[in-house]
């Protein structure tokens, strides 16, 4: 085990934090209007573009987790979480998600680690949502996948 504040292969925290998870149709309850959590995508903006936000355009938060290099390998976005300390305070309940889950569970340890209280992955990412059926948004005039 790497010592502690070393990443892991991925970009992530190598020590184990616990992170809470929730499922597509239990996320898509927090994010709504009455469900008190605000909703923050961590995946590319290429990605946003062409496969649509999981709430209304006007309301979609994003902070890439990780980019694409030129060379089509993905870097860890080195200001994540001063970017997401910029919209959220440490204390908002805030469910993160991606494109599978993944890269939010590790954004997740990352919010964790430096001092976000209430944050939770949306596990399975926009791949679960398509698969219960929820609605996509798309900016108008942008192409979908």
């Amino acid at each position: 085990m790497a010592p502690p504040n070393q990443t892991d292969c991925c970009g992530g925290p190598s020590e184990s934090v616990a992170v809470t998870t929730v499922g597509v149709a239990a996320a898509r309850e927090l994010i709504s209007p009455a469900g008190g959590h605000r909703y923050l995508d961590v995946r590319t903006e290429e990605e946003l573009r062409r496969l649509g936000h999981l709430v209304e355009v006007d309301s979609s938060l994003n902070v890439p987790y990780m980019f694409v290099t030129p060379q089509g390998s993905r870097v860890k976005n080195a200001q994540f979480v001063e970017q997401v300390a910029s919209l959220f305070t440490k204390d908002e309940q805030v469910v993160l998600g991606c494109q599978s889950g993944k890269r939010s569970e590790l954004a997740c340890i990352d919010l964790q680690a430096a001092g976000f209280k209430n944050v939770k992955n949306m596990g399975g990412g926009y791949l679960a949502w398509l698969d219960h059926g929820f609605p996509v948004y798309h900016i108008p005039g942008q192409g979908t996948a």
